[in-house]
């Protein structure tokens, strides 16, 4: 199976629609029980392995708590994923 990468737009994409559950005023908790679940699976199945175990029960975790929302798990995701992926000595794969 090969391993393919996140992708940044993705991630954002997520995020934001983390954020837009409080675009409708009487709505963002009732959004958040919905999108926290599906939120978790998604960060698993996107970044997988233990890290996105890890990741996706804080991803879980921050859509369900209240006043969490600003925190943008799918992007800090990201972040993690690719500079701890990155080459040690500089040189990509386009040059090996």
């Amino acid at each position: 199976m090969k391993n393919l990468q996140p992708s940044l737009l993705l991630c954002l994409l997520l995020d934001a629609v983390g954020y837009f559950t409080y675009a409708v005023p009487v709505l963002g908790e009732f959004g958040d029980l919905i999108w926290a679940p599906i939120s978790g699976l998604l960060f698993y199945k996107i970044f997988g392995g233990w890290k996105g175990v890890l990741g996706g029960m804080f991803s879980f975790a921050e859509e369900i708590l209240p006043g969490t929302d600003f925190i943008p798990s799918f992007t800090i995701g990201w972040l993690l994923y690719r500079f701890k992926n990155r080459p040690a000595n500089g040189i990509t794969s386009i040059q090996r």
